[in-house]
């Protein structure tokens, strides 16, 4: 059956302690409290999407082993495709540690991925699946590359959380490039974008640079864009930080939701930042994902 969004990236199991301050080197602390639960920026995306109702595929690479399983497991708990979820034997699974200072929300995150272990994707493989959006976050450049040219109407969403190999070379390739504050500054040398006028000009440089859509999140100072006809600006969504473990996550699900939906880019922009802003409300990564019908109720009531 043809799917509505294919998402291809990183997988990982997170566990996530939560810790009253950031611990100082070589020193020791304790936490009465933690979480375990699957993540990753294009897993977290493909499990919102399915928990949402939309046909989704997620297409990725695990390890044959228990935690490659549980991420299998939980994808098909909420019925997602993983015909493309490779569980490959000797590999290790991508691990994360996630640190969470429950004084402000802010998390760190030590994620252990073996490095020269890529994705090959059956073009036979892929074609039934026939996705109307595509999501990528940069880790599977081969299998993201594949799936352009094998559905080149699909409209094509990147995650670009970091400046690295897979996302330099998609950004300019997608329809929507959806970059954080540290890819844009990384993209384009600037030292922050704290002033008006340091924004405007990220904006115009990412422009000149990939020629597409262009999206920069700010976290809690909210994000600015440019759909082609220069720069704007959302505020955020105000919300008191818990936990911001996948909220980018969550808002670049929601973004390929409303996209999907064809939803004009301000108001798929302002639903995402919501899903988002619900997000760092709870505890925890995939835990922390907003229902569809609380994000529209709280649109409803804004």
């Amino acid at each position: 059956m043809p799917l509505d969004v294919l998402c291809i990236g990183h997988a990982a199991c997170d566990v996530s302690f939560f810790v009253d301050q950031h611990p100082q080197e070589n020193t020791k602390c304790e936490t009465h409290e933690s979480l375990e639960a699957c993540g990753g920026p294009a897993a977290n995306a493909a499990w919102l999407l399915s928990s949402w109702g939309l046909r989704t595929g997620f297409a990725g690479l695990a390890g044959h082993d228990a935690h490659g399983r549980r991420i299998r497991e939980e994808f098909v708990s909420v019925g997602t495709d993983v015909s493309l979820l490779e569980l490959r034997p000797g590999h290790l699974t991508p691990l994360s540690m996630i640190l969470i200072n429950r004084q402000n929300g802010s998390r760190t995150i030590i994620n252990r991925k073996e490095k020269g272990a890529f994705l090959s994707v059956d073009t036979i493989a892929l074609l039934p699946l026939k996705p109307r959006v595509l999501l990528f976050d940069g880790h599977e450049l081969e299998a993201s590359l594949a799936a352009m040219e094998a559905f080149p109407d699909a409209i094509s969403i990147l995650d670009a959380g970091s400046w690295r190999e897979g996302t330099a070379a998609l950004a300019g390739r997608v329809n929507y490039l959806a970059a954080s504050e540290r890819f844009a500054l990384q993209a384009t040398g600037l030292p922050d974008l704290q002033a008006d006028a340091s924004r405007r000009q990220c904006l115009v440089d990412l422009r000149k640079q990939f020629a597409t859509r262009t999206i920069i999140t700010l976290g809690e100072r909210g994000l600015i864009y440019d759909e082609g006809h220069g720069f704007n600006e959302l505020p955020a969504f105000p919300a008191h930080a818990l936990d911001t473990t996948a909220a980018g996550d969550t808002f670049h699900g929601a973004f390929a939701y409303a996209i999907f939906c064809s939803m004009p880019l301000p108001d798929a922009l302002r639903f995402s930042s919501m899903a988002a802003a619900l997000s760092v409300r709870k505890a925890g990564g995939r835990t922390s994902i907003p229902t569809l019908t609380e994000v529209k109720e709280a649109l409803a009531h804004v």
